[in-house]
């Protein structure tokens, strides 16, 4: 009983959440009760899928779990049109549930898309943060995709820590994706 007891207070304990390559994130514990939001997936409206595979599954590496062809409404995801068909392909990294890519292609027609792609973001715009444990050889292989554009080459970066704690450090890059998400690829240093 006693065994059982403690093993109930080691998992009620707060512990630092991990990232997906297994660092701790200095400062922040999980929950001691869970909270009632996970966030799930960022879909990505996108030119062309194959290009965007590209990117996402063979210089990010993340790991296609869904690829299916639909018919959309046009009514719940506000775009294009009723009865539109769409590939739609969902892919994750470490984790089986939560911060999945989705990537959506509509055809027949397909979706206007902006003539240039962005070079500064604006009000809206949206960056995605991704950690990575060769973020060097990664951003290098992202320069082979074609649509991709970086603004900032591999470099150190160095953030305050969390409540007093120590200094957050990267190494990474910055680049717009072949549709104009921006993407910070880091790998953490020490923090």
């Amino acid at each position: 009983m006693r065994v059982f007891a403690a093993a109930l207070l080691a998992l009620a304990a707060p512990v630092a959440a991990q990232t997906a390559t297994g660092k701790v994130a200095a400062g922040v514990e999980t929950p001691e009760t869970r909270i009632p939001t996970d966030v799930r997936r960022l879909t990505i409206l996108v030119r062309n899928m194959e290009n965007s595979l590209k990117l996402y599954r063979d210089v990010i590496g993340l790991k296609v779990n869904y690829d299916q062809n639909l018919t959309v409404s046009g009514v719940a995801l506000p775009a294009g049109q009723p009865g539109n068909p769409v590939r739609l392909v969902l892919l994750n990294g470490n984790d089986p549930f939560i911060g999945w890519i989705g990537l959506m292609e509509y055809s027949n027609p397909p979706l206007e898309a902006a003539a240039d792609y962005p070079k500064r973001l604006q009000a809206g715009g949206t960056v995605l943060i991704l950690n990575t444990d060769d973020a060097a050889k990664r951003c290098e292989m992202a320069k082979s995709v074609p649509g991709v554009t970086f603004t900032a080459e591999v470099r150190e970066q160095r953030y305050p820590g969390r409540g007093g704690g120590p200094e957050i450090v990267v190494i990474g890059c910055n680049f717009f994706d072949p549709d104009g998400l921006l993407i910070e690829m880091n790998q953490i240093v020490s923090q």
